[in-house]
């Protein structure tokens, strides 16, 4: 298997959906603005999101991926089915609990979750935000099936499909804001019910591909399953591990429910646009390592262990790090052409752009734990993940409170960035101690070209931008706006890629072949 060729068929699914991703944003952007209705929605919206990255993504996929690799390669065609039917039936009766409850406690969920609507004068954006969870939270029960599929298509090694599969989610959100919205009373009302519908296209698109694999069958609750019990231990430590980035998004939810109004939209927007670079490279590279190392690490292989590791650290500096330079230096013509239309004023668009030029500082961290916690979960170490994890999200809260007086918002985004590439580092160093990672030759000077090509890419980008030759007028129209962009984006990546090949680089440096 060619690994940078599957890698780029990932990630060109994970790109149909995170542009898919934008025109939703763009969309909600344009009918219903940074609102008080909008921030109860993405309160509403983000719970379960939450906890989708927490037990079906993070926590569960860590635990649950290895154990199917061991199961797929030292255990019989029956007994792998028959592991994987219980474990089904024990997350689909856990989830469907945490369903059941988070509707039944939505009040107390918002509560907790954004204190700052209860505290507000006016009591509406509380409820609203109640009614609005009540509809989505369901979802975090078809994507937790959806994910577990996908869990299982990955160890299969098919990858495009639960990489296009989110698709589906935001063509049923771009849907209902568009057409069902304008019937509704409540407006807003219409992205819960996509999120809702958009949970079940999901689940069903992947089950035709699991059953082609020998795999679709009805779950089986067994509380005495071995393998079971073996996901579960691995499972609860690592929602920790996995999910610290999450777990501080909420965290700042609750401190940016006693900003302003549009506070929580303008996080919402620049973490939108952050989630391009990291989904269409972390999650890619995550989806495919995790599986890989476990296959080595059952094989007891660490040579090729150490060195997949460097390859995902390489290809991670490679494409992250002139990724988080564009966002910074081209983050008001982004935001302004993708959401600054009708109701998304130009103060959004500035307070946005703080938030992301904050957020970027954090990029390759956020990457670099996509690739660098697998090298522990892979060998079923779960405890070293989450000592870092809690470590990190101390010392992230403490920057929360520090920073918010001053930066506001900004200093909420700044706080996840700096707290993400501590993680990383702490992930890095310890990899190196064990030895269980040992950098290939030549990383140094891989880096430096890096380094070099990247600060070329962004004196050009800046020296664009404000030179006149891309106004910072908002008064154009959307298509002047895209090809300014668009022509931004092309200069920026022909002088990158063209700095790095004069400077000796070549592609077969990041080539790799796994049997």
């Amino acid at each position: 298997m060619n690994l940078l060729g599957t890698l780029a068929k990932i990630s060109g699914m994970t790109t149909i959906s995170r542009v898919l991703g934008f025109v939703r944003d763009t969309v909600i952007a344009q009918i219903f603005g940074s609102t008080a209705a909008t921030d109860a929605f993405v309160v509403a919206f983000k719970l379960p999101n939450l906890l989708r990255r927490v037990f079906a993504e993070g926590a569960f996929s860590q635990a649950f991926v290895p154990i199917l690799s061991e199961y797929k390669n030292n255990k019989s065609q029956d007994e792998t089915i028959s592991f994987v039917q219980h474990v089904a039936g024990m997350l689909f009766f856990a989830v469907f609990l945490v369903t059941l409850i988070g509707i039944i406690a939505a009040p107390w969920v918002i509560w907790i979750c954004a204190p700052g609507f209860v505290a507000a004068a006016d009591n509406d954006k509380f409820l609203l935000a109640v009614s609005l969870l009540k509809i989505t939270f369901p979802y975090i029960l078809l994507i937790s099936l959806s994910s577990f599929v996908g869990s299982i298509l990955n160890t299969f090694n098919r990858f495009t499909i639960p990489a296009f599969t989110p698709v589906f989610l935001n063509i049923s959100m771009i849907f209902f804001a568009i057409v069902i919205s304008p019937y509704l009373a409540t407006p807003i009302t219409a992205l819960a019910w996509g999120v809702l519908i958009g949970g079940i296209l999901q689940l069903s698109f992947q089950l035709p591909f699991l059953y082609r694999i020998g795999f679709l069958h009805l779950p089986k609750l067994n509380f005495h399953d071995s393998g079971v019990t073996r996901v579960l231990k691995q499972m609860l430590p690592a929602i920790f591990g996995v999910s610290v980035a999450q777990i501080s998004l909420l965290i700042n939810t609750i401190f940016a429910s006693f900003l302003p109004d549009g506070s929580i939209s303008w996080l919402y927007y620049a973490d939108r646009l952050m989630e391009l670079p990291t989904g269409v490279l972390g999650v890619a590279l995550g989806t495919m390592l995790l599986p890989t190392l476990s296959k080595h690490s059952a094989g007891n292989n660490n040579q090729e262990f150490s060195a997949l590791l460097d390859w995902g650290i390489r290809l991670t500096c490679l494409l992250a790090l002139p990724a988080a330079i564009g966002l910074a230096v081209l983050s008001f013509p982004l935001i302004s052409t993708l959401f600054m239309y009708r109701k998304f004023g130009l103060e959004d668009a500035l307070m946005t752009q703080q938030a992301l030029i904050a957020y970027t500082v954090g990029l390759i961290g956020l990457i670099l734990i996509k690739v660098l916690a697998p090298g522990f979960y892979a060998r079923q170490d779960i405890k070293t993940p989450v000592k870092v994890a809690v470590i990190t999200l101390i010392f992230t809260q403490i920057l929360n409170i520090s920073l918010i007086w001053h930066f506001k918002h900004a200093g909420l985004a700044l706080a996840i960035a700096l707290g993400a590439c501590l993680n990383a580092t702490i992930l890095y160093v310890l990899l190196r101690r064990r030895k269980i990672y040992q950098p290939q030759n030549g990383q140094k000077i891989f880096m430096l070209r890096i380094i070099i090509a990247c600060v070329v890419m962004g004196l050009i980008l800046y020296f664009l931008q404000y030179q006149n030759i891309y106004q910072l007028d908002w008064t154009h129209s959307a298509t002047q706006r895209i090809l300014q962009l668009f022509a931004l984006i092309v200069v920026g990546v022909i002088a990158y890629f063209a700095t790095l090949f004069g400077l000796g680089f070549r592609i077969n440096q990041i080539r790799r072949i796994e049997k």
